[in-house]
């Protein structure tokens, strides 16, 4: 099996080519620094022959038998089977994905894809009882029609699929800008694969634009019903609004601030294992890593230590070497970002217990312990391999610690028994919790979303067959019907 080529050109109405943007972006491996390939980036007029062509295009896969939708998504879970190596290659590659992060990241793809390809077979209507003497209500499941996503840079490649699969499934068109630094795993590479699987040519468009250039053009679209969104609150909160104003439907999945609870009575060495990958996998660069460690006084010292350790012996540096756990983060300022958070949280009381070294785009794990929760580090998403160890009287001063934020996406409680863990849990204002393990996880079955400024809406299973469909209420009268007038 040949490998995918021209991974450097934008796919618009069924047709790979350059985009017709005045910019050209060099997309560069973020470990070497190495530039993978050119960009000719998408003008407002690409983004609106894409969207013209899924509108199209749109009408007639609506009509197409869920049979045959269900088999071009089942064609979608094969090929990534058969391109795994492949895939894996270029999330390392073009996003500094470990070995072991790229698996899972196109374990989650296949995963979504497959429970995508039940839709069609659930996309039936139902019938309400009416007040109304001789009346039969209808009630239909209908695709929205076009919609647009964005995707980050974090886990491109499956927080595209996560939309992506699910809305083509139920009968929708799609625009996809996936961000710049990975547009190939977070969108070409897509493209190739439903390519390959048959689906209808135009229905599926991605984009690559600079924003400097096509500003809110994608967003603002008329053609789009719905934008899905992924990453940073402060632009998801600007395409909310944006969407409000134009009557669009909207999914965010925004920042997060994670909180790890250890209580007293906790296995603390399941505790230490539990946060080692809840904050170090791909390096912290996922929105549900732990932010902050809130541990139980009285074994404060006992875990840190415990914690340090575990942390200094992390393997840290090129991401094809398979040993490692840490790679580089996705581009220099982010590292030059989170040495300043580290600095001001040191100005503010905050004290730094093992300090990671740099190296270029590397960031080895480095830890930080404060009395407090408004210092830097824990206030603000470090994106990166650092965290804020913070200790705690009560459980109810762990709660309140854990809520002081203004997210609420993921979190974890490490308790001595489940139900007390679940107690805890239930009083922490965020979308997921996990007792006795970490705050990273995802599953294709779940209502993945958050709560507060972390986002709006769920993905998974039958949540994400609820964001990308609305329903018509269609009634008959089968009898004259009286009026009063």
């Amino acid at each position: 099996m040949e490998k995918y080529i021209g991974l450097d050109q934008q796919f618009i109405a069924g047709q790979w080519r350059e985009g017709t943007g005045k910019s050209v972006y060099q997309n560069k491996n973020p470990y070497t620094q190495e530039v993978i390939q050119e960009i000719y980036m998408a003008s407002q007029e690409d983004i609106d022959e894409a969207y013209e062509s899924a509108a199209k295009v749109q009408k007639e896969w609506e009509q197409v038998n869920a049979f045959q939708k269900s088999e071009i998504m089942e064609n979608a879970v094969r090929i990534m089977k058969e391109r795994r190596e492949e895939l894996v290659e270029w999330l390392m590659t073009e996003g500094g994905s470990s070995f072991i992060k790229a698996n899972v990241e196109v374990d989650f793809c296949i995963a979504i894809t497959r429970e995508a390809a039940s839709f069609p077979m659930r996309m039936g209507g139902e019938m309400v009882p009416s007040l109304v003497p001789g009346k039969e209500n209808r009630l239909f499941r209908k695709p929205l029609g076009v919609l647009g996503v964005i995707s980050p840079f974090n886990f491109p490649m499956y927080l595209s699929m996560r939309s992506i699969a699910p809305a083509l499934a139920v009968g929708n068109g799609v625009v996809l800008k996936p961000d710049e630094q990975t547009a190939m795993t977070g969108g070409i590479l897509l493209a190739k694969i439903f390519e390959e699987a048959g689906l209808s040519e135009g229905l599926f468009n991605v984009v690559i634009p600079s924003i400097e250039e096509v500003g809110d053009g994608f967003v603002d679209h008329p053609i789009p019903r719905m934008i899905s969104f992924t990453g940073s609150t402060p632009v998801g909160k600007h395409i909310g609004a944006l969407c409000g104003k134009n009557v669009k439907k909207v999914a965010l999945e925004l920042g997060g601030n994670n909180a790890l609870i250890v209580l007293e009575d906790a296995d603390l060495d399941k505790a230490v294992h539990s946060a080692i990958f809840g904050k170090f996998m791909h390096n912290g660069q996922i929105c549900m890593a732990i932010n902050r460690i809130i541990v139980q006084e009285t074994v404060r010292d006992a875990f840190l230590e415990k914690f340090i350790e575990a942390a200094k012996k992390i393997p840290v540096g090129d991401p094809f070497n398979k040993e490692n756990m840490i790679g580089p983060l996705i581009n220099p300022g982010a590292v030059e970002r989170i040495l300043g958070e580290i600095e001001k949280a040191k100005q503010q009381g905050a004290e730094v217990v093992l300090e990671g070294k740099v190296e270029g785009s590397v960031m080895h794990p480095t830890i930080l312990t404060s009395d407090t929760n408004d210092v830097a580090t824990a206030q603000n998403e470090m994106f990166g391999p650092v965290v804020t160890v913070i200790p705690f009287a009560t459980e109810e001063d762990a709660i309140r610690i854990a809520n002081d934020t203004q997210y609420g996406l993921s979190g974890a409680v490490h308790a001595g028994s489940i139900e007390k863990g679940v107690q805890v849990a239930l009083k922490l204002e965020t979308g997921m919790v996990h007792v006795n393990d970490q705050s990273v996880n995802d599953e294709p079955l779940i209502a993945f979303g958050g709560e507060k400024e972390s986002g709006i809406g769920r993905f998974g299973g039958r949540w994400s067959l609820d964001e990308f469909t609305t329903y018509q209420w269609i009634s008959t009268q089968d009898v004259t019907r009286e009026y009063p007038f």
